[in-house]
């Protein structure tokens, strides 16, 4: 009888490698994500200045997604080669045997039951994060895009899609990071130090332990001989197909990120104002307290009312053809876009929308009554609805 060995490779160094990509741009997008989420932390404000500042955590949060993107690319394409030209059975489909043994092993740890269940080459807990990944991975990808491409995406959708992709990207980042740090670190390091991601092996009491049904297989899977006319067959389909849909991915993946640089460039801040000796009376003037401005009544969309404003008071310099400053102010979208000094509406943020700051000044040709700029304003801090 052959001596069998004290280790068992589990994952080749292909693998190894793609885990930690993987985990390397899980980290950094998690990282330089959540200090722009919690930015008025001490400690968020900390990393920030240590990392260079908000433009280079911003940066750096975006060649991350771009690593995520290209290791997901290679991802697919290890799973049909696996499949389909190695014949490697799909061990990491959930099976109804997960759910009885997600049973057994709650009913094992309340003490109900004396043996853990015996699993396969990937057992229900592994699955489950398997499958978390890749579905916080398609949610972020969908939401990244959007927040990455906002006037794009409000070509395509609806602009309440905005606040909507704003939320769940942030909300699905801190569940996954939550889920990592809980759920994997215990798995991996806490129950027991599994080393399989550092040198590819495993102990047999591990696997026995851990992954018993694969040592107790009377048949298990052995990949097939390179001079397998089967195989070779299958590899030259694979080899003429998986590179043009790799092709075509990359360069959606180009599209993504160079569409456009609305959420890439920050937008230069306007400038302080200028300090200036000015007549100082020998009685001091009573300084009058603030009064609010009453909103105009104008709607509460652009199709409902501001659009028509800004046509009456606007459309005369910014018109659609050669509009001023190459800004058109006679439709929506346009105003989205904005023109030479960068978008002219900004949802959720009247406050430094050009249509809100430039008649302010009183100088402008375009005028406004107080409560039309503070019906405007009060629009676009609302989201500045089109519809």
């Amino acid at each position: 009888m052959s001596e069998q060995p004290e280790r068992i490779l589990r994952f080749d160094i292909f693998r190894r490698i793609e885990h930690w990509t993987n985990a390397g741009s899980f980290i950094t997008l998690g990282l330089t994500g959540l200090i722009q989420k919690y930015s008025e932390a001490n400690l968020s404000q900390f990393i920030l200045n240590v990392l260079g500042g908000i433009e280079t955590v911003r940066i750096i949060h975006r060649i991350s997604a771009i690593l995520l993107v290209l290791v997901s690319i290679y991802h697919i394409g290890a799973f049909v080669y696996g499949f389909f030209v190695q014949r490697k059975p799909l061990s990491m489909i959930p099976t109804k045997e997960d759910l009885t043994n997600a049973w057994h092993s709650l009913k094992y740890n309340f003490g109900y039951e004396k043996h853990e269940p015996k699993q396969g080459f990937y057992t229900f807990e592994e699955k489950f994060e398997y499958w978390a990944l890749i579905w916080g991975t398609v949610i972020m990808g969908i939401t990244g895009f959007i927040l990455w491409n906002p006037i794009l995406s409000t070509k395509l959708l609806p602009s309440s899609f905005i606040p909507v992709a704003k939320a769940a990207h942030s909300g699905e980042a801190l569940l996954a990071v939550l889920a990592v740090l809980i759920w994997h670190m215990y798995h991996v390091f806490i129950k027991h130090f599994n080393k399989s991601m550092y040198d590819g092996y495993v102990s047999r009491e591990m696997m026995e332990h851990e992954h018993a049904l694969v040592l107790e297989d009377e048949n298990p899977w052995k990949p097939a001989p390179a001079t397998d006319e089967d195989f070779q067959s299958r590899r030259k389909i694979f080899l003429g197909t998986f590179p043009l849909f790799a092709a075509i991915l990359v360069v959606g993946l180009a599209f993504f990120v160079t569409a456009e640089e609305t959420a890439v460039v920050t937008p230069a801040q306007i400038p302080d104002m200028v300090e200036v000796n000015s007549y100082s009376p020998i009685d001091p003037t009573t300084i009058p307290t603030s009064i609010s401005v009453e909103p105009a009544e104008i709607g509460t969309s652009w199709e409902d009312g501001f659009g028509d404003l800004f046509q009456e008071n606007c459309s005369l310099c910014h018109a659609q053809q050669g509009g001023q400053s190459n800004l058109n102010l006679t439709n929506y979208l346009s105003a989205l876009e904005g023109g030479d000094s960068g978008p002219a509406i900004r949802p959720y943020a009247g406050g430094i929308s050009l249509v809100v700051i430039w008649p302010a000044r009183g100088d402008h040709p375009g005028k406004f009554t107080p409560g039309e700029l503070a019906a405007i304003r009060q629009w676009i801090d609302n989201g500045a609805i089109e519809n």
